[in-house]
Parts: structure tokens; C-alpha cells; sequence
């Protein structure tokens, strides 16, 4: 048998992890002094909350590499091939902990996929990884099939404001300043694991219409797609979105999964997006 091990940046629900029996790794919030793990100590709701009321922007850490070691033990003495996906290495430092964990088994078998992505491909990546694990492939077969997925992914995401990531250091403050003076909604990509700029629009709503145009010219229809939506504080937008892609691109199921707070530290509140997998 082959063990899949998801961590918070996937967005997936934990009950649902919980059922499919997927251990779930946090990341780690820092309002000052304090640190939570953002998967049984802090949700989104709450640290939106926090947000808000905090006069400081939050920090993020990669999961400690003991938090791997019951599971990657426990894999060792049940023989249990373990395969980590992860997010991308070039805006996590999870695929370093998780390899650094890796280190004090070396009798075990582990595998640490860094998927250059993040938020609901990542999710759909772990499903999939999943579901393969439990149809009985092997280890090798199921990384071979993460591999030749994760170039053709494509994530799409706008954001409300572009004040956090530039706090993060994710884009420069100039490109900030000039997106808020234009009054620019910006749509961003993940691309070879990096936040990049896709187009400029001029209001949210042209944006929106605009992330539909994205999924129709280049997702093909059907379900091996794997169209997922992401977002956080922007439920309504998020629904409206998933029912124009279902009649525009003929897929019948579009989960739409929640930020983060790890994510939404950089995204801030109000974020929303697609992936899906070409």
C-alpha cells in the first residue's frame, strides 16, 4: 500500500481528509510572538478575524519536520510506501521540511513531490494521488503520473488588493502602488511555481468575466480537467463563477475549496480563482 500525505496549502476539507484516511501536515501562522498551526488551531474564519484586527502583517513557516515523524514511522513499520505532495518549493519551505523528515527514515520509502503549485491543483493532485493509492498502483506508478501532470497545470486567481503580497515580498511595492493607482484588479497565475502577472483589468467584475474566458479557451471539457475553484470571503462570487463554468465548459462537478490562512496571508481577503489541468 501507498500512504498520501496532503498539508493545509492544499485547501481540501479536513473531514474530508479525515474519511479518505489522509494525514493532513499544518503550516505555521505567526501574529507576533504567537504561533498557531492552521490546521486544528486556527481556520480561515479566525484568522481573518485576527487579520483584521492586527496592526501587523502575519507571518508564515514551512510545517517542523517532526510533525512528519509519527507518520513516516508508522509507514516504516507497517512497510507503507509514503508519498508527500507538496507545494511548490519556490514559495514553501514544506518540501524541505518534508525531505529533511524523510532523512531520519532511511529505511522507509518516501517520496516528496514538489508540485510547483498551490491552493485547489494541489487539492486535485492529492485526490488523485489518492485515489490511485487505493486502486492499488504503486508508488512509482503514482509519481509518474503526478509528474506528468504538475507542467500542465494552470492556476488563475485575482486578488482585492495587491497590499499583502507586496508586504510578503511576493511583488514589488512599486507595482502595488501603481495597480491601486489605476485602480487595477490584476489577474495573477502560478507559473513554474511562481506568482506571476497574468493581465491587468479595471474592476473586479470585468476580472471575474474575464477568469471565465481564461477556462473556456484553454480547459478542455470533461472531468479528467480536474476544474477546481478557490477562494476566501468571496463565496457568492465563487458560486456564480462555478455555474457559468458549468455550462460554459461542460464539467458537472467544480469543487470550490477555501484559502487557507497560510495562503491568505499573501492573498489577503476576497481572493478568488481556477485550476485545472490541460
Amino acid at each position: 500500500m501507498t500512504l498520501i500525505v496532503a498539508d493545509t496549502t492544499c485547501g481540501l476539507p479536513r473531514e474530508m481528509l479525515a474519511q479518505r484516511g489522509i494525514p493532513l501536515i499544518p503550516q505555521i501562522v505567526m501574529f507576533g510572538e504567537d504561533s498557531f498551526h492552521d490546521d486544528k488551531e486556527m481556520d480561515t474564519v479566525t484568522f481573518l478575524q485576527k487579520l483584521k484586527a492586527s496592526k501587523t502583517l502575519p507571518k508564515t513557516s514551512a510545517p517542523e519536520p517532526p510533525l512528519y515523524f509519527p507518520i513516516f514511522k508508522q509507514a516504516e513499520e507497517d512497510g507503507e510506501s509514503v508519498i508527500v505532495v507538496a507545494p511548490t518549493s519556490k514559495a514553501s519551505g514544506t518540501v524541505r521540511s518534508a525531505l529533511n523528515a524523510a532523512a531520519e527514515f532511511p529505511k522507509a520509502d518516501i517520496r516528496v513531490v514538489d508540485t510547483l503549485t498551490i491552493s485547489c491543483n494541489l487539492g486535485s493532485l492529492v485526490l488523485l494521488a489518492d485515489d490511485m493509492a487505493k486502486a492499488g498502483e504503486s508508488a512509482d506508478n503514482i509519481v509518474a503520473q503526478l509528474n506528468d501532470l504538475i507542467p500542465r497545470g494552470r492556476l488563475y486567481f485575482l486578488v482585492d488588493t495587491l497590499e499583502y503580497l507586496a508586504k510578503g515580498g511576493r511583488i514589488g511595492g512599486a507595482k502595488r502602488l501603481l495597480a491601486e493607482l489605476l485602480k487595477i484588479k490584476p489577474i495573477l497565475q502560478v507559473k513554474n511555481g511562481q506568482v506571476e502577472s497574468f493581465e491587468q483589468l479595471r474592476t473586479r467584475k470585468r476580472a471575474l468575466a474575464r477568469l471565465v474566458e481564461i477556462v473556456v479557451e484553454q480547459c478542455s471539457s470533461g472531468e479528467p480537467a480536474h476544474l477546481c475553484a478557490l477562494q476566501v470571503a468571496a463565496e457568492n462570487d465563487a458560486e456564480s463563477l462555478v455555474a457559468e463554468l458549468k455550462l460554459r465548459v461542460h464539467v458537472s462537478q467544480i469543487p470550490i475549496y477555501e484559502l487557507p490562512p497560510a495562503i491568505v496571508v499573501h492573498s489577503g481577503p476576497r481572493a478568488l480563482g481556477v485550476g485545472f489541468f490541460v
